[in-house]
């Protein structure tokens, strides 16, 4: 499967999980990162390593909407176009509601909704070309709230929103669809291993997913659902089974 995929957010945890499948399927990646650049060298050349000039960087910080545009730019000239964009780049922390501030309602919204959207824009003409896909990563919190997530939760529901309405605004040629993944990396603010084990009593399958999990969902949506789009997959563990 030789596509060139743009993966924001693509140095660690899901993001890079994504980056070595898809690279295991022959695809050449595009390594985004904001801040993690040890992370994203690392990734880059152990990619390298196994396949000659298959994986390449991009620093941005997608807030900022020139570097985004000009990010889009190098992507599409660096391998002639792009086939993939998978918005996975997500920052995430709580804000209690009654003492959320201006700033965090703008980076939530600018890094799990803004930039997705202005860089779907940005590459639209290329991904139109060559009638690729777009795959968002939401979350199974979009739909029901996390509480003192409010502003990530609205967040990850305005991102379902847009995949059903870039599906329309884009297709046919480009397809767009989302993952919504459960209880997969734990987050790296505190939590207690009771916190952990009370989440798993409400999966159905009484255990964590792996970010390969994620990866896999992503990898069927490129490769194998010609035929799907405007949806999303849940990859959950039958989490949501239990709201």
């Amino acid at each position: 499967m030789e596509k060139n995929v743009l993966i924001t957010g693509a140095a660690r945890r899901i993001g890079a999980a994504c980056a070595r499948r898809l690279h295991r399927e022959g695809c050449h990646v595009i390594v985004h990162y904001k801040s993690s650049e040890q992370e994203a060298l690392a990734l880059c050349g152990e990619l390298n390593r196994l396949r000659p000039d298959s994986a390449s960087l991009l620093q941005a910080e997608l807030l900022d909407l020139n570097q985004l545009a000009e990010m889009a730019e190098a992507a599409k000239k660096g391998r002639g176009g792009i086939d993939v964009l998978i918005n996975n780049a997500s920052a995430f922390y709580p804000t209690p509601f009654g003492e959320v501030t201006e700033a965090q309602w703008d980076e939530l919204l600018g890094s799990n909704l803004k930039a997705p959207f202005f860089l779907a824009q940005s590459l639209h003409e290329t991904l139109t070309a060559r009638n690729g896909c777009i795959v968002n990563i939401a979350d199974i919190h979009a739909e029901r709230g996390l509480p003192d997530y409010s502003v990530y939760s609205i967040a990850k529901a305005g991102l379902v929103a847009m995949t059903r309405v870039l599906a329309k605004e884009m297709g046919p040629e480009v397809r767009v669809n989302g993952v919504a993944p459960g209880a997969i990396i734990w987050p790296e603010h505190d939590l207690s291993e009771q916190g952990k084990q009370e989440i798993l009593q409400r999966v159905a399958l009484k255990r964590s997913g792996e970010p390969d999990d994620i990866a896999k969902a992503v990898l069927f949506l490129i490769r194998d659902a010609g035929y799907v789009t405007g949806q999303i997959i849940t990859v959950d563990g039958g989490r949501t089974l239990f709201y």
